[in-house]
């Protein structure tokens, strides 16, 4: 009705405070500045442990919370995003982690005043995600090599981009491929792979990609296998890893389903999202299509 006062929506900003690499005291005053409050009432909380921000946004879903903002790395994402799927409510990202790969893949800004005025400026978008074991992940799920760095990288005493490439280059001398069976959509085979990444979204951050043509809004899970080459492909595999061209090498093989199945010989660690879980030999990967609400930039492209 003509005159009646637009209703107020809240929002709930989740900050973890030991995330990545930079300072976050600044950002309840960003917030402050970045956000319309004729529009908006604004709650601002602090992870205080692992889990934390998983029980949070979940609280926020069960008081029909509008929008909960996640200020962190793909870590905090993931905890965040795995409580608001299958809800009305909407994750909005404020990347301030070491690699930000859902947030580059959706085009959010990685200045956090730019990424907070998307509140205001945004459009909300369905998106798929996808499980592994029944846990949902946005970006990659990964198994071998990837899994080893993530594993390692999460016990190493500094975070940033600097740290990941030398742990990286030192599992790297020491990795042994390994022998797994894949089923895709019920279509089987056999393959020894050095890396064995679903993709949800193209890159696993700092615009390293590793599924070139992965959507967000395609039902498909894109499964990139990386066979295992001698140290000399080496140069060229990273380089196409950064340049988006990684399905143009021919160590690689792109595949992509709904469904995917991946056994090993004993249970081992994987990385969702860029966290390190141990899962048993069996994994199960499936796609959820449109399943979570996001806030993006207006101009985001049609094919992401």
């Amino acid at each position: 009705m003509q005159g009646m006062e637009e209703k107020r929506r809240h929002i709930v900003a989740i900050i973890n405070p030991v995330s990545g690499i930079g300072r976050k005291d600044k950002i309840p005053r960003l917030i402050d500045t970045a956000v319309d409050h004729d529009r908006y009432d604004v709650s601002i909380i602090a992870t205080e442990y692992p889990g934390h921000a998983r029980e949070i946004a979940a609280q926020a879903v069960r008081d029909g919370v509008d929008i909960v903002v996640a200020i962190g790395g793909d870590g905090t994402v993931n905890e965040v995003g795995s409580a608001l799927c299958g809800s009305d409510t909407t994750l909005a990202i404020v990347p301030n982690g070491s690699g930000n790969g859902l947030a580059r893949h959706l085009r959010i800004p990685m200045n956090a005043s730019r990424a907070l005025h998307l509140i205001n400026d945004g459009v909300k978008g369905k998106f798929d995600y996808c499980t592994v074991n029944g846990k949902p992940f946005f970006c990659v799920c990964g198994m071998g090599f990837d899994a080893a760095v993530s594993n390692k990288f999460a016990n190493e005493g500094t975070r940033g981009f600097i740290t990941y490439i030398k742990t990286t280059l030192t599992e790297y001398l020491n990795y042994k491929p390994q022998a797994y069976k894949i089923d895709i959509d019920e279509q089987s085979m056999t393959d020894k792979a050095f890396v064995i990444a679903c993709c949800n979204a193209a890159q696993y951050g700092n615009n390293a990609y590793i599924a070139p043509r992965a959507t967000m809004q395609d039902g498909l899970i894109d499964v990139t296998v990386m066979h295992p080459f001698n140290p000399a492909a080496s140069p060229l595999i990273g380089a196409r890893l950064f340049l988006r061209q990684l399905n143009y090498d021919n160590h690689v093989s792109i595949y992509r389903g709904k469904r995917v199945v991946i056994e090993r010989r004993h249970d081992d660690v994987i990385h969702i999202d860029g966290d390190p879980v141990m899962m048993p030999a069996r994994i199960a990967i499936e796609n959820v299509a449109a399943g979570i609400n996001i806030l993006v930039p207006r101009t985001l492209p049609d094919d992401v």
